[in-house]
């Protein structure tokens, strides 16, 4: 008699896949094939990473930087994030403070398995980046959603949190500017929403990743400098993959009160052991090489800009979609819900009929809307956008 194997674990037949990382795999599978897709399923700039951040990372190749570093990153790495944080915010930051690991997806992770035990809640406004959920869910967490909308833009209110809030809440997740929507809380808005944790003793997990990518004037506000308060229970993850292009070197950072970065450290030691070493020689080139690294994402936010303001305007002009304009990220956020659709439908129709590949909101706990990045070229935006059009316009004379 055969005996059938054990199940796999809790962890492994409760989680999720990134739907995010799915479609843009069946694009790019499709691409592969030849098959003509507009894809704006990618969450990463179309921009080749800056060449003196690669000519760094060759240097420390050749010079045989390749062997095991310290578990939170080099000292000269998280020496330079900390004057950053000083440059860029007046927030004195200790290099102890800094943790740097394999991406800002594995920073969160710290983050939250850090602060959270199995029981404790974590609150996380919707639309959310679709991976808080599930490392909630690995760290034993329960997560919470509150639920925003176009009508308010994406903006968790303080109301809102207050409701949210029980005895189990350990941890609110913030991100701003926001992945998916583009949405850029302003100072006033997030001290206000600070104040409420602060008040509940709550962590907060400020993802911060797109903090370079504005528009408009806008300026980003870091949440550890609103207030003592803030900074003794924020900790604000950051990284190099948007910013610098550099989204496959997989860096990423986070900045915390003291006790969580030696947590963070701690969990780091027994997972990854360190981050990438010769890598950690391209992210010290982006910090200190300022000049270069400034006309790089100048050129950049140039095109994201003129590409943002150019498909905000194409899918207003489409009957039955509104579309917010975003202030941050590469994203825009298009409510379909008047087709009368349920959004993986529509995304699944556009892909089959129109070989357009776009993210449904529901894969971000929001439905009836779409994400689609403008982190891709404009031949490939005007393209989707007429294909979209054009199916759109199908719908309308189906219903």
């Amino acid at each position: 008699m055969t005996i059938p194997p054990r199940s796999l674990s809790t962890w492994a037949r409760n989680i999720s896949p990134s739907p995010t990382l799915a479609v843009d795999a069946k694009a790019k599978a499709m691409i592969a094939a030849g098959q003509d897709v507009c894809s704006f399923a990618a969450g990463e700039p179309d921009f080749d990473t800056p060449e003196h951040i690669k000519e760094a990372c060759i240097a420390a190749l050749r010079a045989g930087k390749t062997k095991y570093g310290p578990t939170p990153g080099m000292d000269s790495l998280r020496t330079a994030i900390a004057d950053s944080y000083a440059t860029n915010y007046g927030l004195k930051v200790l290099p102890a403070q800094v943790v740097v690991s394999a991406g800002g997806k594995y920073s969160c992770y710290l983050a939250i398995l850090a602060t959270c035990s199995p029981g404790d809640e974590v609150i996380i406004a919707a639309p959310y980046w679709v991976s808080y959920p599930e490392m909630a869910k690995l760290a034993g967490a329960i997560p919470r959603f509150v639920l925003t909308d176009d009508t308010n833009g994406f903006k968790l209110t303080p109301a809102q949190l207050e409701q949210a809030i029980t005895p189990q809440t350990r941890l609110l997740v913030l991100n701003s500017p926001s992945n998916p929507t583009g949405a850029v809380y302003t100072r006033a808005e997030l001290a206000a929403l600070v104040a409420v944790a602060v008040r509940h003793n709550l962590y907060i997990l400020s993802d911060e990743m797109y903090e370079h990518l504005v528009y408009d004037g806008v300026t980003p506000t870091c949440v550890a400098t609103l207030s003592p308060e803030a900074e003794a229970r924020t900790i604000t993850v950051a990284g190099f993959s948007k910013t610098y292009s550099m989204t496959g070197w997989r860096l990423g950072m986070l900045v915390a009160p003291a006790a969580v970065a030696k947590a963070c450290v701690e969990l780091q030691s027994q997972m990854s052991s360190n981050p990438n070493s010769f890598a950690q020689y391209g992210a010290l080139a982006a910090l200190t090489e300022k000049d270069q690294t400034a006309a790089s994402l100048k050129a950049m936010l140039a095109a994201f800009d003129r590409r943002r303001k150019y498909l905000h305007a194409e899918l207003n002009r489409i009957p039955g979609i509104t579309c917010l304009l975003a202030q941050g990220a590469f994203y825009l956020f298009p409510n379909i819900s008047s087709f009368g659709l349920k959004d993986t439908e529509f995304c699944a129709r556009l892909l089959e009929q129109e070989k357009v590949a776009s993210v449904p909101g529901s894969a971000f706990g929001a439905e009836g809307y779409l994400r689609l990045s403008y982190a891709t070229s404009d031949e490939i935006i005007r393209k989707g956008v007429e294909r979209l059009t054009r199916f759109c316009a199908g719908l309308k004379r189906q219903s």
